[in-house]
């Protein structure tokens, strides 16, 4: 079994960074019903190839996009390099269905990573799925008389790429394997030929980027060479919709969210999540040693959907002032009835969300703990002890709208 894992370094600078850019873009955007509609509406391959001819995102700005997440306090972006309907969004040497066969020709992907390069505060990572609706090796091999072996092959040889030609990366980001889901309905869509061979793979990502994390969206517990533990839709020890694992491994974790209810663009999906919802669950998920990777989905223009930049430009506003109760803590140990809390050595904060009183009451509280203020002014705050109780008066108008933030020193 494989025993490399992600460089201390690595693990370390994930840990600190707390907040990333999720991208799905692609074909499926031109149709904006999501990055499932291949699959969802049955399209056969012949009929969505021709999705190809009509890609031409004029307006795609890899400055702005980083921009976009850099303002927000994102540290990282990962980008779908190849989605399930197996068209490639780079300029990739194994196939021609690509993003360079379009009518755009260029490979934003190549001008994402030198975007980022140029910043050096925001780093690129790449989504890869391990399924391909498209590939005749994955999905048609008795049409084509390719074996399992070919397909593998490709996958590892796209990897590999992803590893090598662009420079530093954040991360390789799995998904499309679900052993915990029975697709007998369609299978050939879900239904793979063999082994991905993780052992090699995963060796190979961290022989050629040492630093770089492996996740593998798998909603079950994690193999040797996966770095993380993701949660899709959920907070960690949560499974609301249904596929994620509430057993939480001792790993790294990390959060994949929606802005609205979509990955790819839905013309149809207006259901964005309100900034303090978005901020409680980066919150929420810090507060538990997981980061929070916070998806937007281009047009097929290659804009970001203007309410999605205005969502993540006021989490920014607001990480600029309270960041340092994000970036680089961990687990809180301290407990709130009205929030939850973080730590980065001695000193805890904790982020009371809700107002029921002017009260914020803590449990748990070191006995070190002797002062107390709010993040966003440096005012002092009287810190209560009474009865083996503790808590900190904080008065309406001293409270902020998004997320009350108390020191603890």
């Amino acid at each position: 079994m494989t025993t490399k894992q992600v460089s201390p370094k690595g693990l370390q600078w994930f840990l600190d960074s707390r907040f990333g850019m999720f991208i799905h873009w692609g074909l499926y955007s031109i149709l904006a019903r999501g990055e499932w509609v291949m699959h969802n509406e049955q399209i056969p391959v012949a009929e969505y190839e021709k999705l190809v001819d009509q890609f031409n995102p004029i307006k795609f700005n890899a400055d702005e996009w980083v921009s976009i997440a850099a303002d927000a306090g994102q540290k990282y972006m990962v980008i779908t390099s190849r989605h399930h309907d197996g068209f490639s969004m780079y300029d990739t040497a194994l196939s021609d269905y690509k993003v360079t066969n379009t009518p755009f020709k260029r490979d934003p992907l190549a001008e994402l990573a030198d975007a980022c390069a140029r910043r050096r505060d925001v780093k690129l990572g790449f989504y890869s799925s391990l399924l391909d609706w498209h590939h005749p090796a994955y999905r048609f091999r008795k049409e084509s008389g390719l074996a399992w072996s070919d397909y593998v092959a490709f996958l590892h040889g796209q990897v590999r790429e992803l590893c090598t030609n662009f420079g530093e990366i954040a991360c390789i980001w799995f998904d499309g394997d679900w052993p915990a889901v029975t697709f007998d309905e369609k299978a050939a869509y879900f239904a793979p030929g063999g082994s991905f061979e993780y052992e090699k793979l995963y060796d190979m990502i961290h022989t050629l980027q040492p630093d770089a994390y492996v996740h593998n969206n798998r909603h079950v517990q994690p193999l040797p060479g996966e770095d993380v533990q993701g949660f899709e839709q959920d907070l960690p020890g949560e499974n609301t919709t249904g596929f994620n694992a509430t057993e939480i491994y001792g790993l790294p974790m990390e959060v994949c969210l929606t802005i609205n209810d979509s990955w790819g663009v839905n013309h149809l999906d207006e259901n964005h999540k309100s900034t303090q919802t978005l901020l409680y669950y980066l919150v929420k998920s810090a507060s538990i040693n997981a980061n929070l990777l916070l998806n937007v989905g281009p047009t097929a223009l290659g804009e970001i959907l203007p309410v999605h930049v205005q969502r993540l430009k006021e989490m920014g506003n607001w990480l600029r002032v309270f960041g340092e109760s994000v970036y680089g803590t961990r687990e809180g140990v301290i407990t709130t009835p009205v929030g939850v809390s973080t730590h980065k050595g001695n000193i805890h904060y904790v982020h009371a969300f809700q107002y029921r009183s002017d009260n914020v009451v803590l449990n748990n509280i070191p006995e070190t703990v002797n002062h107390a203020s709010l993040l966003e002014d440096g005012s002092t705050l009287v810190l209560h002890r009474a009865n083996g109780k503790c808590w900190v008066n904080v008065p309406a108008a001293k409270r902020n709208s998004l997320d009350t933030v108390i020191k603890l020193e």
